[in-house]
């Protein structure tokens, strides 16, 4: 099956999209090593998936942790895999927690469909008269082209370097900074049809206005509003705020790195959860009396035959034509994936402590739609 192509980009910055990443470069020379040492059966997975996991996870570090939520009609199975001494054993971890980056977005869009539907805002209104001052020439940007890339926005901030040895990048991006860049270098490209240009900071830029409308910072909103609503005790925003155990998130060398904080850009890709949390979330999407959680799913922005976008969510036909809804997301110590069909209740989501800063990370987009295709 196809796997959406990733590209190289000079500059840029992660919290992995689904179709243009950054590699740096990354490999493991013990692979040949591995030992395929999983537990298979009826309670956990078959033969044929475990030998699918272990192939895409043999070229990880030592110390990777892979978690799973494999969902069959409505039904979620857990499964984790754990690499250690060149070998890769199976673990019970559906309630360890990992950094999910850019599938922050679905939740900062679940939020934005949250507010419109208690008409707190519409998503064709800008977003402009929530802030004190003019944005740089007076340009506009509505909700909706934020939460679905169409904004003409860039990828980040003109005045937002990326130091690849710096292990938490973001910090320092304050809502002063943001605020400098929104009236002094804010330039958009985008043509009448409205582009897609996949960008993290229209996310974050999203999240720091819905909490401007909320009054509330958005953790707290995402605790009022979707963890607490959706039973997800796990899920937070900030390392020091997570209730279970926290996977160390690893460097593509397999060394230990530092949590990613997003400071005025957290919309985009700051959530910590677990298998266990998504799962729910991803149940709730078969539910078709949620609204909200539908909302975020309409289509609001085509890109061609075979993709298009709703609010956070991005969409796909599956090798059967069927519907795919998935987002995936990376930082510097972890990279996650999650894709559903609302339809036959179908979903799976992998979390993991593999760096997105390496070329090895595309194995898990890869492994993730792998196994959704053999649902």
């Amino acid at each position: 099956m196809h796997i959406p192509k990733r590209k190289t980009m000079k500059n840029s910055v992660l919290l992995f999209f689904p179709i243009l990443i950054l590699f740096f470069g990354c490999g493991n020379s013990q692979t040949n090593k591995t030992v395929n040492n999983q537990t298979i059966g009826k309670e956990s997975i078959t033969k044929d998936l475990s030998e699918l996991i272990f192939d895409h996870t043999k070229v990880f570090p030592n110390n990777t942790q892979l978690a799973f939520a494999l969902i069959e009609n409505g039904k979620v199975k857990f499964y984790g895999v754990e690499k250690r001494n060149d070998t890769i054993f199976t673990v019970q971890n559906q309630q360890n927690a990992f950094e999910i980056g850019s599938i922050t977005k679905v939740f900062t869009s679940t939020l934005l469909a949250d507010f419109v539907l208690e008409n707190k805002v519409q998503l064709d209104d800008p977003i402009n008269p929530y802030y004190n001052f003019e944005f740089n020439e007076g340009q506009e940007v509505t909700f909706k082209t934020l939460a679905n890339h169409t904004s003409g926005l860039p990828r980040m901030p003109s005045n937002f370097d990326f130091d690849i040895s710096n292990q938490d990048p973001f910090a320092t991006y304050t809502s002063e900074k943001l605020t400098h860049y929104l009236s002094n270098e804010m330039e958009l490209s985008f043509d009448e049809d409205g582009t897609y240009e996949y960008s993290n900071l229209g996310a974050g830029l999203l999240g720091h206005t819905l909490s401007k409308i909320g009054k509330k910072p958005l953790k707290q909103l995402f605790q009022e509003r979707i963890f607490s609503k959706y039973n997800m005790p796990n899920s937070t925003i900030g390392s020091d705020n997570v209730s279970t155990f926290l996977v160390q998130g690893q460097s593509p060398e397999g060394k230990p790195v530092k949590n990613w904080n997003l400071a005025s850009l957290s919309g985009a890709g700051d959530i910590i959860s677990t298998a266990e949390d998504l799962s729910k979330f991803v149940l709730a999407q078969f539910d078709d009396e949620n609204k909200t959680l539908a909302l975020t799913r309409t289509k609001t922005h085509t890109m061609n035959d075979t993709s298009s976008i709703g609010l956070g969510w991005h969409m796909r036909k599956g090798p059967s034509g069927e519907n795919w809804i998935w987002h995936n997301g990376g930082t510097g110590g972890y990279t996650s994936c999650m894709v559903l069909n609302t339809v036959n209740k179908n979903g799976i989501i992998v979390l993991s402590n593999v760096s997105a800063l390496g070329d090895p990370m595309i194995h898990i987009d890869q492994l993730c739609f792998e196994l959704m295709e053999s649902l």
